[in-house]
């Protein structure tokens, strides 16, 4: 009996095998990276066009509060009413929106907001485009506060038809 006895040296190494892929084998997940794919492009160009189209909103938010922290408030307060027609004119069709003034101009602003307006805004805004400069100077800065808070308001929360 003899036995044979294999030496180390005739051992051989086995071969690994291929590495795994990370590409999908199957053309259905193709097709779902595809459909991800177009989502999120879909997704991103609509966030870019929204985010456009209320530049408006943006421009008129910051000369908001510059003119809020304005050392000189009698033309802050004489700008507030230029700005919001300026926003509504910017928001809808220019001929709508333009020519409006006393109730009119108070159903627009009321109609295109989600938070209920003062009764008199409108009115409020007249007198500071038109009040003389004493009577507006002798607005409480509780009044003044409140003007700037609704216009602000009203800015950041107007609906726009799309």
């Amino acid at each position: 009996m003899s036995s044979h006895i294999p030496d180390i040296d005739q051992l051989q190494e086995l071969d690994l095998p291929a590495p795994v892929s990370y590409v999908p084998q199957t053309w259905g997940w193709w097709v779902l990276l595809g459909i991800l794919m177009a989502g999120l492009v879909v997704w991103a160009a609509r966030t870019y066009w929204h985010w456009r189209r209320n530049r408006y909103r943006r421009e008129a938010l910051q000369r908001l509060a510059q003119l809020r922290t304005s050392d000189a408030p009698l033309t802050a307060l004489r700008e507030l009413p230029t700005l919001l027609k300026r926003v509504a004119i910017s928001m809808s069709v220019p001929q709508a929106a333009g020519p409006l003034k006393g109730d009119a101009w108070q159903a627009f602003l009321a109609s295109h907001s989600p938070q209920p307006l003062p009764e008199d805004f409108s009115q409020q805004l007249a007198m500071l485009a038109y009040a003389p400069d004493e009577q507006l100077l002798a607005l409480p800065d509780s009044k003044r506060q409140q003007l700037f808070n609704t216009c602000v308001l009203w800015v950041e929360q107007h609906h726009v038809a799309v």
